[in-house]
């Protein structure tokens, strides 16, 4: 999906001047690196270092699901993805996201810095080299997007454990303990809460339960251990 049209049939023939590396040449037609998995030359292994000569046959896999990280699946989104950053929380996924946009130098830096994945369906922000990871994420809809995450990158699921609004981690909150930030009826209708350690920021089972529960089933059919325990949400 990556390639020109023209490119998307059989093998094609790249010119090269000798000194481009195989990633450079990869990324020239289209395709990050990040959703490159193994390269090969004449059919062995090589690094997206090797320097491609005339003649060369070469091969250009997908990454491998569930795909190895360097470190714990931790993900950074950009301003495009919220939709995908609150169900990721939602499953418990450390999920970073950034709303105002804070620009593709700031975000690959906080990358590196934080070491987190960064999701985007930014091709461009995807080829920085300060990258620590990255991720192609390719639908528009949230719950593919969610799907192609979980799929991609394997996390451990703790659903209702993270704030949807800040990432932050949830804690079981007594009534009497947060009775000032409810409204008559949530105080009289409800007893279950929960709080974010970092925000504030209350939740109980509230008007969206059911809709946030299938989500979280869904997910843990396909991709957790068990079935979900029964949370305090908004």
């Amino acid at each position: 999906m990556f390639l020109p049209a023209a490119r998307r049939i059989g093998r094609s023939m790249v010119r090269t001047d000798g000194a481009a590396t195989l990633g450079h040449l990869v990324e020239s037609l289209g395709v990050p690196l990040t959703e490159v998995g193994e390269l090969l030359a004449d059919g062995r292994p090589v690094p997206a270092g090797h320097l491609p000569r005339h003649g060369e046959q070469i091969s250009v896999r997908g990454v491998t699901r569930p795909q190895p990280l360097p470190g714990p699946p931790r993900f950074l989104l950009d301003v495009h993805l919220g939709t995908l950053a609150r169900r990721l929380r939602l499953l418990g996924i450390d999920a970073a996201y950034e709303n105002p946009d804070i620009g593709d130098a700031a975000l690959a830096a906080r990358s590196a810095a934080e070491q987190r994945v960064l999701l985007s369906r930014d091709r461009g922000l995807l080829r920085r080299r300060e990258l620590w990871a990255g991720g192609y994420v390719y639908s528009h809809r949230p719950e593919e997007q969610l799907r192609d995450v979980l799929s991609r990158f394997a996390p451990p699921l703790a659903p209702w454990t993270r704030c949807t609004s800040c990432n932050g981690q949830l804690r079981q909150a007594a009534k009497a303990t947060v009775q000032e930030q409810l409204e008559d009826g949530t105080e009289r209708s409800y007893d279950a809460f929960a709080r974010c350690a970092d925000c504030g920021q209350v939740y109980w089972r509230g008007a969206h339960h059911a809709r946030l529960t299938a989500i979280v089933d869904e997910a843990l059919g396909e991709f957790g251990p068990g079935r979900p325990t029964q949370p305090a949400r908004p």
